[in-house]
């Protein structure tokens, strides 16, 4: 189970202190599909990058299965078990897909086995797999790449920011498949961090996060109608806040 406590993160802009993550304490029980959504700047990928060890927490603390991992490094996080996909992926110039497949799973990996991760996510293998991970691919290409690296080791949890960004639909109904896959199984618990609302409508609970503070947090029977019903309270206002039109 992952258990934060009053998770605070503050930057100093213009000489004035600045908080972007604001008094955050929440719990996924193992096994768990929880989504973080919200409005664009409210601090959901601050939190993602807070939990894995990319941005340092002001104040509060992070603990996974009664470990406390809060001063621990990204390095020492991904050992103890938790999975990050970016929004945005790195390129590795010089190094193919399949080189980064084994790195990511700790351990050489057949072509079969590879070519499973890639067919997961909506690639050929046989195209992608001698490919260097580096500026020849396109955004949708190297988004799917990572999800596979992640998806190429067992964690505790796994943490994905914005999955359905950059890529097709085809390629996003797979990627579906494969949440729907490790949740039906259990074999890690999931934080969705997306506006698309089949993610949504997937989870177990949802949280909402505005303004760097969780505003609506509930099982997805609760939230799901606040955000999308017809009398939901914050319907017209989070209409908006993917950026390009609502909830896509």
């Amino acid at each position: 189970m992952l258990q934060v406590e009053h998770l605070f993160y503050e930057v100093i802009e213009e000489g004035r202190k600045r908080t972007i993550v604001n008094d955050v304490s929440f719990q996924v029980q193992d096994g768990e599909m929880l989504v973080v959504t919200g409005p664009n700047g409210g601090g959901k990928t601050t939190i993602g990058r807070l939990l894995i060890g990319i941005e340092k927490a002001s104040s509060g603390r992070i603990h996974m299965d009664g470990a406390d991992l809060t001063d621990l490094d990204i390095e020492d996080r991904a050992k103890a078990g938790i999975g990050f996909a970016f929004q945005q992926p790195p390129r590795f110039k010089g190094m193919t897909v399949e080189r980064l497949l084994a790195l990511a799973a700790g351990r050489e990996l057949p072509e079969e086995e590879c070519c499973h991760l890639l067919s997961g996510v909506g690639l050929c293998a046989r195209e992608y797999l001698k490919r260097e991970v580096d500026a020849t691919l396109s955004g949708g290409e190297m988004k799917r790449i990572e999800i596979a690296t992640v998806l190429a080791k067992p964690h505790k949890i796994c943490i994905f920011d914005e999955p359905e960004a950059g890529i097709d639909l085809w390629s996003f109904s797979m990627l579906i498949k494969q949440f729907e896959q490790i949740h039906r199984e259990k074999q890690e618990s999931l934080i969705l961090i997306s506006h698309q609302e089949r993610i949504i409508r997937m989870a177990d609970r949802i949280m909402v996060v505005q303004d760097g503070r969780i505003r609506e947090l509930g099982t997805q029977q609760e939230i799901a109608p606040v955000l999308f019903g017809a009398e939901g309270e914050y319907q017209e206002e989070f209409a908006c806040m993917s950026g390009n039109g609502g909830f896509i």
